[in-house]
């Protein structure tokens, strides 16, 4: 029997967590006294790696003011998580989303730029960690758009290529599923721009959840 995978990005798919990251960022670069990247390039790195990200809204920095930002960074995002200070409330329609897939059948994972603390907490707030089978992220594995995460999602569940979907916002998501030979699809509800998503090689891209669960309900 063919395995039907169906593998969410998380910041911007799954949850908002735009204000989140923001203040994050700006507390890290506050911390090592640099001036804050506008709120606007902040949205454009949300999915890499940290490291990665801070070398593109730090790029006259050195390896270890870049190492130095990450680590800002994560201290700045767990103080305010431990604070009550983090929100990341799920898309309306999303939990209902997933349990309607996982009924049907559909194995599903995560592929994201958070950490294994931060993905571990996201979904055990919302009640949804039971029905991930897998779950991928920046502490084990290249940044977007490397194919790693897709690649170990399908390696742990033994799900069919053909029919595995990575669903997400950014064009790194897009081009992530297209290096590993997985359907793409983007959501418009996130950090890029819809003709950015199709750009970077998107099969569709879903205005609204009960779209996404259209297209996801045509595969196989």
């Amino acid at each position: 029997m063919s395995l039907r995978l169906a593998i969410f990005d998380c910041d911007g798919t799954l949850v908002d967590s735009q204000a989140d990251i923001g203040a994050a960022m700006d507390g890290a670069f506050h911390a090592m006294g640099l001036v804050p990247p506008p709120r606007s390039e902040t949205r454009r790195i949300v999915g890499l790696s940290l490291v990665e990200a801070m070398r593109r809204l730090h790029p006259e920095g050195d390896a270890q003011a870049h190492d130095m930002l990450t680590q800002a960074y994560k201290d700045t995002f767990r103080a305010r998580r431990e604070a009550g200070m983090v929100g990341e409330p799920l898309y309306d329609g999303i939990a209902a989303l997933v349990e309607d897939l996982a009924q049907r059948g559909w194995l599903l994972g995560v592929a994201t730029g958070k950490s294994d603390r931060g993905l571990a907490h996201c979904l055990a707030t919302h009640g949804l960690s039971r029905h991930f089978v897998t779950l991928q992220t920046a502490d084990r594995h290249p940044s977007k758009p490397h194919p790693s995460m897709i690649e170990a999602c399908l390696d742990a569940t033994g799900a069919d290529t053909a029919l595995t979907v990575m669903i997400g916002d950014t064009a790194y998501d897009m081009a992530m599923a297209r290096n590993a030979g997985v359907r793409a699809i983007g959501v418009d509800w996130g950090y890029h721009e819809r003709a950015e998503l199709f750009a970077a090689g998107a099969h569709a891209v879903a205005g609204t959840v009960a779209e996404l669960a259209e297209l996801l309900h045509a595969v196989g």
